[in-house]
């Protein structure tokens, strides 16, 4: 079962690197081509929904297996955390999405009126962050309920964790193919040139006269939902609307720049995939969290000995009950977890969640830079103001004004 977000959506087969026809032929696969792509308010609700009923019916006489690398999706099927309130957006009658209605206020005033009905969710989230602001506030106008009250409902379910329910099948396990990040990287250059050779460029000209140019037209392009978000399309986007008067040389010149702007977007995201796994499966805190068993694809001629034949003899080991010859990777423990704590940064002027985040903050050249300055006006301000024979010296300036109101 494919659960890459993209894949779902009619169209740009080749960017969203949907399986051909010949391998689907080898085996079946599900999730993939059946939303129209001008559909926008698909979440991963629908996703969840659709691929739960899939993987019950499969479960009487098959293994599921879900492959792919939008790892939110993963998680949706895996626990109990996703709040289903109603909307659906997975056909062209849907009803029109409340979320992307509020999505069109301002970050600010999101934020304030998320504050003014549930606080502790306000505080988690960062004012920029407007789908998930907006979301917060779509569940507590359709349900009543704050969101945070539903969060907390779902920790305290048996097997719950910090980050929400329950697992929801027993015994489940994940495989994570991993790769040294150079050879990934030339992995994923290569990746891009396949694309281009496959048709890439004629692909994304086709999908962008059928579906794309008329929304250009009428100035309501939204590279932030539904298909049009996927990379690849946005990072040509100032190719595909060149004027007709451009020249072959500039074309070209817009052609090359897409075409490194989609590489520079597909190593970015790998680096965000492993980054997810480690903070979201490996960190995830308490005991519902299937083991973890790490795969080498850095060398794809190995792809049998690393890869195919010590998955196969971990799956076939878990199916009879017993433990695999292979450990999975360790998972460390609740008290590495990054709190979603909310710190202010006077002296910068930013809000930042998460006290991993602060640290970095605390670190960084831009508030040691507003550090010094602070420091040297009240230096200034002190040689100013001070007498002769005064006997103290100036205080220094706080490195940083903070207020800290922490979450879980």
């Amino acid at each position: 079962m494919s659960q890459c977000l993209f894949q779902v959506y009619h169209g740009l087969d080749i960017i969203t690197n949907k399986v051909t026809a010949e391998e689907r032929a080898q085996c079946r696969h599900h999730m993939i081509s059946f939303v129209d792509p001008l559909v926008s308010t698909y979440t991963v609700v629908d996703f969840r929904n659709k691929a739960l009923s899939l993987i019950s019916f499969s479960l009487r006489n098959t293994l599921p297996i879900v492959v792919g690398g939008t790892n939110y999706y993963i998680e949706s099927l895996l626990w109990r955390v996703l709040l289903d309130t109603g909307d659906s957006g997975d056909g062209e009658d849907a009803v029109p999405n409340r979320k992307l209605e509020l999505e069109k206020l301002g970050g600010a005033e999101l934020h304030k009126q998320l504050m003014e009905v549930d606080p502790t969710m306000a505080a988690m989230l960062h004012p920029n962050d407007k789908r998930k602001v907006a979301r917060s506030l779509q569940i507590h106008q359709e349900t009543g309920i704050p969101h945070s009250v539903w969060l907390e409902e779902q920790r305290r379910q048996e097997g719950g964790g910090g980050l929400g329910g329950p697992l929801r099948y027993p015994h489940p396990c994940i495989f994570w193919l991993h790769s040294d990040m150079e050879a990934l990287d030339k992995r994923l250059d290569a990746r891009v040139d396949e694309m281009l050779t496959a048709g890439l460029i004629d692909e994304l000209k086709d999908f962008h006269v059928r579906y794309n140019q008329r929304k250009i037209q009428d100035e309501s392009q939204d590279y932030q939902h539904g298909i049009f978000q996927s990379i690849g399309f946005k990072e040509f986007h100032d190719y595909l609307i060149a004027p007709e008067s451009s020249s072959q040389q500039e074309r070209d010149a817009l052609r090359k720049k897409g075409i490194e702007a989609l590489k520079i977007a597909t190593r970015r995201y790998a680096r965000k995939q492993n980054k997810w796994v480690r903070n979201r499966f490996l960190k995830r805190p308490g005991d519902g969290v299937p083991p973890v068993y790490s795969l080498d694809v850095s060398d794809a001629s190995r792809w049998e000995e690393s890869v195919l034949t010590p998955a196969l003899q971990i799956l076939a080991s878990l199916c009879k009950g017993e433990e695999p010859a292979v450990s999975p990777l360790r998972l460390e423990g609740a008290e590495s977890r990054n709190k979603r704590s909310r710190h202010t940064c006077d002296l910068c002027d930013k809000v930042i969640i998460g006290d991993l985040e602060w640290t970095a903050h605390l670190k960084s050249k831009k508030h040691y830079y507003h550090v010094k300055k602070k420091k040297r006006k009240t230096e200034e301000s002190g040689n100013q103001s001070q007498s002769p024979d005064a006997s103290q010296d100036p205080p220094l300036a706080p490195s940083c004004s903070e207020r800290l109101q922490e979450t879980h």
